[in-house]
C-alpha cells in the first residue's frame, strides 16, 4: 500500500463493478465524507438535475479539502475529479461481472431501492441503460481509465482492482493501514 495520504479519493469504472459498495465501506473504514453522482445529477424518481447544476454541485464538492467521490458524471467533470484527486481507485473486473452485477441490483432492487441511488429511481430503464453502457464503456472508457491509471502511479495512489478478491484485499489493507496510525495522522491533518 502506498505511503501516500487519502485525502480525495475517485471511485470509477463500469457500470455494475460495485463502485458504491466499494465507496461505502471505504467510507466507514477512512470516515472521508462519501458523495455518491448518481444523487448528484438525479433527483428522486430519476429526474435528471439541469447540467449547469450538476456542474456547479460537482465543482463544490471538488472544492473541499476531503472527499470519496463515486461515479462518472460526465467525461469533463471525471476528468476534472480524477486530476483534483490525490487517490484513485479504479474497479476493473472481468465484463461479465458487470452485466451480471446489473443483473442482481435489478433482482434486488425489486425489494428494495439500489443503495447509493436516488429515492424511487426507475429501476428498468436504468437497469437497461446500465446494459448499454458496459460494452460502450467497455470500448471507449477501459483504455483510457487503464492508461490514466498506469500514468498517474508516479504522482498519486492509485488502486487497480481487477478481482472481487483484489477489492477486498484493498479495503483490508486500507483498514489495517487506518487502525494502525489513527485518522488525523492516516490522513495527513
Amino acid at each position: 500500500m502506498a505511503a501516500r495520504p487519502m485525502h480525495r479519493v475517485a471511485v470509477f469504472g463500469n457500470a455494475g463493478g460495485g463502485k458504491s459498495t466499494l465507496a461505502r465501506q471505504l467510507a466507514e473504514i477512512t470516515g472521508l465524507p462519501l458523495h455518491v453522482l448518481d444523487k448528484v445529477q438525479f433527483r428522486p424518481g430519476g429526474h435528471v438535475v439541469p447540467h449547469e447544476e450538476y456542474l456547479e454541485a460537482h465543482a463544490e464538492l471538488l472544492r473541499k479539502d476531503t472527499w470519496i467521490i463515486d461515479g462518472y458524471g460526465d467525461t469533463a467533470s471525471a476528468w476534472e475529479r480524477f486530476g483534483r484527486a490525490d487517490t484513485l481507485v479504479y474497479v476493473d473486473l472481468p465484463l461479465p461481472t458487470h452485466y451480471w452485477r446489473v443483473t442482481k441490483r435489478l433482482i434486488q432492487g425489486l425489494f428494495a431501492d439500489p443503495e447509493g441511488w436516488p429515492k424511487d429511481s426507475p429501476l428498468w430503464s436504468s437497469t437497461l441503460l446500465s446494459y448499454r453502457v458496459i460494452p460502450r464503456c467497455h470500448r471507449y472508457l477501459t483504455p483510457k481509465y487503464r492508461q490514466l491509471v498506469a500514468d498517474m502511479l508516479a504522482s498519486k495512489r492509485v488502486h487497480h482492482l481487477k478481482s472481487r478478491r483484489a477489492t477486498r484485499s484493498f479495503l483490508d489493507a486500507v483498514g489495517r493501514e487506518y487502525a494502525s496510525v489513527g485518522q488525523r495522522e492516516f490522513f495527513g491533518l
